[in-house]
């Protein structure tokens, strides 16, 4: 998805007169049936517009009004591209998906995740487009169901999911089709790609928000501690059981059950876990009497299930019973766009008395540079251990580990340790960065006064992700 900051604005057109705001470009749909048809969705708990062919927005119920109107921002009879986004132009000419145009095509609805510009910032919003058509099958206005994610953020934020790089909004759409419903879901992905955060976002969209979250880490457990910690034990049955236990299982009676690293449960206990999501039923360790739980399972992993499968590590039906809805995770290389966000809301999170802390153009230029192969994670752990150094609470190149982003493989190479290194030395590395923050100066001009071709100094600045 094109970043909504960086597109070209205009100036929107002032609103029609009172009198004409219900019909302003309404073509076909005359004023009668656009106030009957706004009537009809004041019922409705959703904001929701009306849009003519020609994508102006016609009418709105006051949902919309309430959560995404603006004094100073009139919206009856501009287009719903220029409102929402700040564009020129159609959302698929400005290489988004666009509802409008699928539902013309399809003469039925389509839904996608945008991110629109709110009163309160740039926001996820779940779009659903449904044309409206006439006696001959033609479209001749559409209704628009706009729903704001609550689960993540599009700007910096103290807590939760944050992103805006395509590849994250591809797996938060995911989330919100997949929330509403019964099925399981099984998040992949390497290790510090944010499992949890996505587990819960599926759990807090779902109509069990209400209902416990319950994690349990399924890596480093024993057989005999794993089946305890899950389902529980009666009092006596084994030393140092001096009272009944409810387990994880039966704690997330009512809400969602997170496995995380499931393909880490050994194999001897994956036959009662098959057992334990298709019926819900289990025992106590100890215990005689069957119990039932009613949960929605969440599991995650980082390590490759299908060939564990194949060669007998995880039971293939356990697969099947856990994998109906994937979703894939992107890692944090495939979203450097997301870093400044992504560092702006950690040095938010924490730190003495939170106290703000800032980060100069430099220490940013070496974080993108970073491929991350310990993702997010290991970019929080970076964040806390500069902090640690900046007293004056600016984060500085110097505080960030020696080497970081300074010795990056090119980025259309793997990272697989056999990609050739640019052979810059930090000093140089080091006065480069310096000349980008700066500013105002051309790549011939950086080349003549770095010593170096303009071709090399492409190199350079495509390593550390500034080209």
């Amino acid at each position: 998805m094109p970043d909504i900051n960086h597109r070209a604005r205009r100036a929107a057109p002032a609103e029609p007169a009172a009198p004409a705001r219900a019909a302003a470009g309404a073509g076909r749909v005359g004023a009668l049936e656009v106030q009957a048809l706004v009537s009809y969705l004041e019922h409705e708990p959703w904001p929701m517009i009306v849009l003519d062919p020609q994508y102006r927005i016609l009418a709105a119920n006051t949902a919309y009004q309430r959560q995404f109107g603006a004094v100073d921002r009139p919206y009856v009879g501009h287009t719903c591209y220029a409102i929402s986004h700040h564009y020129d132009v159609p959302c698929d000419q400005a290489g988004e998906h666009c509802p409008m145009k699928r539902a013309f095509e399809l003469k039925g609805p389509d839904r996608v995740l945008h991110i629109h510009h709110t009163p309160r910032g740039p926001e996820h919003v779940d779009v659903e487009l449904r044309p409206l058509l006439d006696a001959g099958g033609e479209v001749v206005a559409y209704v628009e169901r706009l729903a704001t994610v609550r689960q993540a953020s599009a700007q910096a934020s103290a807590d939760g999911l944050v992103g805006r790089a395509p590849a994250f909004v591809g797996a938060l759409a995911a989330v919100q089709r997949v929330a509403p419903s019964t099925l399981p879901v099984l998040l992949l992905g390497e290790s510090g790609t944010g499992k949890e955060l996505f587990a819960r976002a599926v759990h807090e969209a779902s109509e069990r928000a209400q209902g416990p979250f319950v994690v349990v880490d399924c890596s480093g457990l024993t057989e005999t501690l794993f089946e305890s910690e899950l389902f529980g034990y009666e009092k006596g049955a084994f030393t140092g059981a001096n009272a009944r236990k409810k387990g994880l299982v039966e704690t997330a009676d009512g809400g969602t059950l997170f496995l995380d690293e499931i393909g880490d449960v050994p194999l001897s206990m994956q036959v009662k876990l098959l057992r334990l999501i298709e019926t819900g039923a289990f025992r106590r360790v100890g215990g005689i009497e069957t119990q039932q739980a009613d949960f929605r399972l969440v599991a995650a992993t980082h390590k490759p299930l299908v060939e564990m499968v194949a060669d007998g590590r995880f039971r293939q039906d356990l697969y099947y019973r856990i994998s109906p809805f994937p979703i894939a995770l992107p890692p944090l290389r495939e979203r450097a766009a997301d870093i400044p966000m992504l560092t702006d809301s950690m040095l938010r999170r924490g730190g003495a008395a939170r106290r703000r802390y800032s980060i100069e153009p430099a220490a940013m230029a070496r974080l993108q540079a970073h491929d991350w192969p310990g993702n997010i994670r290991e970019l929080r752990n970076v964040l806390e251990r500069a902090r640690l150094f900046a007293d004056d609470g600016v984060v500085r190149a110097a505080h960030l580990p020696a080497g970081l982003g300074l010795a990056a493989s090119t980025p259309d190479r793997p990272r697989s340790g056999t990609a050739p290194r640019l052979p810059a030395l930090p000093d140089e590395q080091a006065e480069l960065l310096r000349l980008v923050e700066a500013g105002g100066w051309t790549r011939l001009e950086m080349a003549r006064r770095l010593g170096l071709s303009e071709r090399t100094l492409y190199r350079r600045l495509k390593a550390l992700g500034l080209a």
